[in-house]
């Protein structure tokens, strides 16, 4: 089965990734025919982590990762809503818990020393 890759990322990447990444694509491919996922199963599957992983690398910002899937926002967004991604969720996983949510982290492998005061007798 011959896979092809977009001219514009292959011309990007070299020669021995895109034939390890054929390779592995095709085996994936192989597996999910013979368990039995169907084609549409399959390319709904693939949309939905290409397009997280996409989000994921512009965190969350549906602009920039509409012009690196080539499409437009509007197209993108109708997309994440017919596969069922939540936006909100994709864009508060990439943050940064709040402090409340973190809570407090001690170091106790280096503790502070004790402050002994010195008292001086009023000779």
């Amino acid at each position: 089965m011959a896979i092809e890759i977009h001219e514009r990322s292959q011309a990007d990447w070299p020669s021995k990734v895109i034939t390890t990444v054929k390779r592995e694509l095709e085996s994936v491919v192989s597996q999910m025919h013979t368990s039995g996922v169907t084609y549409a199963e399959a390319v709904r599957e693939f949309k939905k982590r290409y397009i997280l992983q996409v989000l994921a690398q512009h965190k969350g910002n549906q602009c920039k990762a509409s012009v690196e899937l080539g499409m437009h926002r509007n197209t993108l967004s109708r997309t994440i809503e017919e596969l069922g991604l939540n936006p909100a969720q994709i864009r508060n996983g990439l943050k940064r818990p709040a402090r409340s949510e973190r809570g407090l982290t001690l170091s106790v492998s280096n503790p502070r020393p004790k402050v002994q005061p010195i008292y001086r007798s009023g000779s």
